[in-house]
């Protein structure tokens, strides 16, 4: 029996440290830098950053000294003839002879140095590789950014349902209280069925509610944990609470902060584009130009008719080669012309792109501040509106039980209460995510 005891206080020490183990809290900075560390597209922007930089290596590469090595063995099971004039020998002038040249067998060790002297595509490529990490770099930082926001929205959506809960089972609790009383009114001959209907109807209301706002919430968990890079399943706690948050994040100074449209990540990235399209063009018109590579090549090479060439006294015979070669390009019936002119053609429409960038994020910021402003504004009113909502319910429901007024007018107010309950809730969201929709397009994190 002892050992059973012991047995079952170790199991629960273990799953107890296992739970310990999978459980992470959170503030918001805590849960947006954790993100920018393993979530999966955030990881993937990385690796293509280290990508970009292999990719730039490979090219610089290509213009280095290049030395190659190479043994062949050959074995000429029929030897191929030569046929010469048998005059050649003192025999009849009308006769040919067959003659073999050269042994059965033999092998050949060389080694080839290689290097590029000038090739305009090269140079461009050395260009068009630093270009190419500089385009993987700002992916980077447009997928962190993006990230960031979204990791946001997911706190913000989990924080949204806790307080939902909260208040939808305080709600529950004193509308089951309000018709408790009430059935003992009417079971008494002091209070209409209808009195007993109307709030009966309400906490249905109320109760349905509650239960598919418990179902999201588990969604909005599961949301922010695969935002995180976690297991979705992951038991996961926030520090933060929606209302403290959304005090942090209530800035008007952004909304009257002039923002720089050339350091925001998207007129940074269409500027790279328009950089590659010019690298393209100089591309095309290097084509032009001539291709100068040299060689040097040496090696040893031995024969014989039998496969003696592993033993000490065998010959080889040494060999070196010296050789350049240039390649001019003279003639293409119009294809390079054609494939210039395309790329001029594609480098002007990145420059309209560029401006069309330019200006959609004029707007963009624009909309965004005022979207942030209003939302600051529709929160302060809606603050005003659950006070008065708070106020006009209690008023009613004193009312009720007096016998002043009807059940119909007490669940109209609980209605409109509940409803600027939900909108105020819903308001601090907005004012939280419209900060991070305004710092996520204009490239400004104040965090």
């Amino acid at each position: 029996m002892k050992n059973k005891l012991i047995l079952a206080f170790s199991l629960l020490c273990s799953i107890s440290m296992f739970s310990q183990e999978n459980s992470q809290s959170f503030t918001l900075q805590e849960a947006i830098d954790y993100a920018l560390e393993h979530n999966r597209t955030s990881k993937n922007a990385g690796r293509d950053i280290e990508a970009a930089k292999k990719q730039k290596w490979e090219t610089i590469a290509t213009g280095l000294p290049q030395i190659d090595g190479s043994i062949d063995y050959k074995n000429s099971i029929k030897q191929q003839v030569q046929v010469i004039p048998a005059s050649a020998f003192g025999g009849p002038a009308d006769e040919v002879n067959a003659v073999e040249f050269g042994l059965d067998q033999s092998v050949n060790a060389s080694a080839t140095l290689s290097q590029l002297i000038f090739d305009g595509s090269y140079l461009v490529g050395l260009q068009s590789a630093k270009v190419f990490l500089e385009i993987s770099k700002n992916a980077k930082t447009k997928t962190d950014l993006e990230v960031r926001k979204a990791v946001i929205n997911a706190y913000g959506n989990v924080l949204l349902a806790e307080e939902s809960v909260n208040v939808l089972e305080k709600n529950k609790a004193t509308l089951q209280k309000n018709l408790d009383e009430t059935t003992k009114i009417y079971e008494n001959g002091l209070e209409e069925e209808e009195s007993v209907e109307q709030l009966q109807i309400t906490l249905s209301g109320i109760a349905s509610s509650l239960s598919k706002t418990i179902r999201l919430k588990k969604l909005a968990y599961q949301m922010l944990n695969m935002n995180l890079g976690l297991d979705i399943n992951n038991n996961t706690f926030l520090k933060d609470n929606l209302e403290t948050l959304t005090a942090k994040n209530i800035d008007l100074s952004l909304v009257s902060q002039p923002f720089e449209i050339d350091n925001t990540i998207d007129y940074l990235i269409a500027e790279n584009d328009k950089t590659s399209k010019e690298l393209l063009v100089k591309l095309e018109q290097s084509r032009a130009l001539p291709t100068i590579n040299t060689f040097l090549t040496g090696g040893y090479a031995s024969f014989s008719n039998d496969f003696d060439f592993l033993k000490s006294d065998q010959k080889y015979y040494g060999f070196g080669i010296f050789g350049a070669s240039i390649k001019v390009p003279i003639f293409s019936s119009g294809l390079k012309s054609a494939r210039t002119q395309r790329a001029k053609i594609d480098l002007e429409k990145s420059k309209d792109d560029l401006t069309e960038t330019e200006q959609r994020l004029k707007l963009q910021i624009a909309s965004a501040k005022s979207d942030y402003q209003f939302a600051i504004e529709d929160y302060n009113n809606k603050k005003e509106n659950l006070n008065l909502a708070e106020r006009i319910e209690k008023k009613n429901q004193t009312k009720f039980f007096e016998g002043i007024t009807s059940s119909f007018e007490l669940r109209q107010a609980q209605i409109q209460l509940y409803s600027a309950q939900q909108e105020f809730l819903q308001s601090m969201l907005d004012v939280i995510n419209n900060k991070a929709a305004l710092e996520t397009i204009s490239n400004s994190i104040n965090y």
